[in-house]
């Protein structure tokens, strides 16, 4: 599938966010921005822009469909200033969401290959306000507590 055709479905994806009640244009433009398609198993690339499909990454873990995403970052009401964590890191993509609304974001992933992967797509994208840490995320991250 051509980069062009991963831009026009990105731009159906949010579209269909928009038209199913998502409002918060900075997130709308950040789902826009951010290549969806980088952060599955290049066998569902052609599924990455569905609205209501779960992907499998590998290791028991799935990534979440567009549209609860877009909910669950919606309700947050994330501010350009804010310092996000995030727990369950998986293939990135909604660090790399995150990463255009907060200042910044830490995120922690509990199986090393997902982290691993999702910093290498993170830093792939140049994307430089997020931080990656492999631990348990029920006990938080205190070195970055407010």
């Amino acid at each position: 599938m051509s980069a062009d055709s991963h831009a026009y479905r990105r731009q159906r994806m949010v579209e269909f966010l928009r038209h199913g009640g998502i409002t918060d244009e900075r997130l709308l433009a950040a789902m826009a921005e951010v290549p969806r398609h980088l952060f599955v198993p290049e066998s569902y690339r052609n599924q990455a822009y569905s609205e209501d499909v779960s992907i499998n990454i590998g290791e028991g873990q799935t990534i979440s469909q567009p549209r609860v995403m877009a909910l669950m970052t919606e309700a947050a009401r994330i501010e350009p200033e804010n310092r996000v964590l995030e727990i369950g890191t998986g293939s990135g993509y909604q660090a790399a969401v995150l990463a255009k609304l907060a200042r910044f974001v830490f995120t922690v992933e509990r199986i090393p290959s997902l982290a691993r992967a999702a910093k290498r797509r993170l830093d792939s994208l140049g994307i430089e306000n997020v931080s990656v840490k492999v631990m348990d995320g029920s006990l938080g991250w205190s070195a970055q507590a407010p």
